[in-house]
């Protein structure tokens, strides 16, 4: 997958238009908890400053759902990124309005401006043609650097594309990174690979795993989609959460493995709970003895050390999906000795977005991994084996 390059545009003393994901987490305050996202776009912003680019940046932030919602605005972001550029960046009041056109029309280089919260327009989300054309008018050029958010065909992701020709549109950095790690490695990885595959549910993982599970040498299944699996090999697993209607496929996936020769996981040991609560009453159990009505929040110690063996000699480790309840901290051990163990691991470690990004950064871990993906949904279709929308009219057609 060959994207067109942000090097090859001719951009200098023109006005670029930057799609960026700074769909960052704010606190009850409004301030800016992780402002990782933000920071991981830096250097696609910093390099058209540096060909003497108006910059215009663009990006939602939560969900509006097309209204004006004070506590969506991009105000703390803005104030974020002018702190961490050293320079000025204004804020329109809104996204195609009379003042985010002309400010935008008066840009000059090395400008930054930020437009209002792209979900307050209705057809952000519905890749209005309209809405696409007004953003489009604003640049010269189009840069995508939200990979967050290219699995989603909206206006300022996939819409706005049409409107510029190969030469005055390309993929940002940050978008580059992410199709080479989560794309490339996984086409050709150094062996042995390890697929690390957790979270609630084996709906949201299903494609995922399936299209993976020819390209892995092993797969560890942790969270709550291991019950799934375990209630199909037909073990009692209390009142843990289950997809009744996925069993069949959860036996296709295990056949399948070890149809291909796949090394294919499953807790050995469970962290249970008599109820969802950070003050349950908790044990650990074998997966043979999960009591009635009891739940299963975590994956158990013998589990984590069956695992850290299992990780011990591989090469590459993909990890997406939590252990367990990783946000009670009752429930988080399992998922925190595996962060650890990938981490100090000699392998390529590539993280893969949404929480398992999050658990990684609450104990200090990111810097420990090769790369973490800035995108959930997005690295999941990515894995799935899908092109996303955002992505499909960026590449290149000479390859």
């Amino acid at each position: 997958m060959e994207l067109l390059n942000i090097k090859n545009l001719e951009l200098a003393g023109k006005r670029v238009f930057i799609r960026c994901d700074f769909n960052v987490p704010m606190d009850e305050f409004g301030n800016i908890s992780d402002d990782r996202r933000i920071r991981s776009a830096l250097s696609t912003i910093n390099y058209c400053l540096d060909q003497d680019c108006a910059v215009i940046l663009a990006s939602h932030l939560g969900r509006p759902d097309g209204e004006v919602v004070t506590k969506y605005s991009l105000i703390p972001v803005a104030r974020r990124i002018q702190q961490l550029l050293k320079r000025e960046v204004e804020l329109s009041s809104d996204v195609v309005g009379p003042d985010a056109i002309k400010k935008a029309a008066e840009l000059k280089s090395g400008e930054v401006l930020m437009l209002e919260n792209l979900r307050y327009e209705k057809g952000e989300t519905n890749n209005d043609k309209e809405l696409s054309k007004k953003l489009a008018s604003m640049a010269d050029f189009y840069i995508n650097d939200a990979f967050g958010v290219s699995h989603r065909a909206h206006a300022s992701v996939e819409g706005i594309t049409h409107f510029f020709d190969d030469k005055h549109k390309a993929a940002g950095f940050l978008l580059q990174k992410e199709i080479d790690f989560l794309g490339k490695i996984i086409q050709k990885p150094v062996r042995p690979f390890a697929a690390i595959v957790g979270g609630s549910k084996v709906s949201g993982k299903l494609e995922a795993l399936i299209n993976l599970l020819p390209r892995v040498d092993k797969v560890l299944i942790g969270g709550g989609m291991a019950f799934t699996f375990l209630k199909k090999l037909g073990y009692d697993i209390g009142s843990s959460l289950v997809e009744d209607d996925l069993l069949e496929d959860a036996g296709r996936i295990m056949d399948e493995a070890k149809r291909l020769g796949v090394k294919f996981y499953l807790p050995v040991d469970i962290v249970v709970a008599d109820k969802f609560s950070e003050d349950a009453i908790s044990k650990i159990v074998s997966f043979q003895e999960i009591p009635h009505l009891w739940m299963g929040l975590d994956i158990g110690p013998a589990t984590v050390r069956l695992y850290g063996e299992v990780l011990s000699d591989v090469q590459t480790v993909l990890w997406n999906g939590p252990m367990g309840v990783y946000e009670m901290d009752k429930f988080a051990r399992g998922s925190n000795k595996i962060a650890h163990f990938v981490a100090d691991s000699y392998a390529t470690t590539i993280v893969g977005g949404g929480d398992t990004a999050d658990l990684v950064q609450r104990i200090g871990l990111d810097d420990e991994m090769t790369f973490i993906s800035t995108g959930g949904g997005a690295s999941l279709e990515l894995l799935e084996g899908k092109v996303l929308p955002g992505v499909a009219s960026l590449m290149r057609k000479d390859v």
